[in-house]
């Protein structure tokens, strides 16, 4: 049986109560980022790219090999949210990064 404190929300695919935490969990699991190398990503790793890539609405070039470091992933796992010092706001495709060891 589950923690008194434990919430829980009504999972619409199975049309079940179900701890707050577990759905959580599953959730997270179900959103796995992966790089062109099919590496795992997370919040706060670094990526280096691939191939190089013109910027739209920048009007410049990331050259392959820049490191980019502190990443965040978006709810979409074919994007990921970056920060670079040139460009702000930038969002870049998994396909064109590789995890940095």
């Amino acid at each position: 049986m589950a923690d008194d404190d434990d919430s829980y929300v009504y999972d619409e695919a199975t049309g079940e109560w179900r701890p707050a935490s577990e759905v959580k969990a599953a959730a997270a699991a179900a959103l796995e980022v992966r790089d062109a190398s099919g590496n795992r990503l997370a919040d706060g790793d670094s990526v280096v790219l691939i191939k190089d890539l013109k910027v739209k609405g920048a009007g410049q070039t990331l050259k392959q090999g820049t490191v980019i470091k502190t990443i965040r992933l978006t709810d979409n796992p074919e994007e990921i949210d970056c920060r670079h010092e040139a460009i702000k706001g930038l969002v870049l495709r998994t396909e064109f990064v590789r995890k940095r060891g």
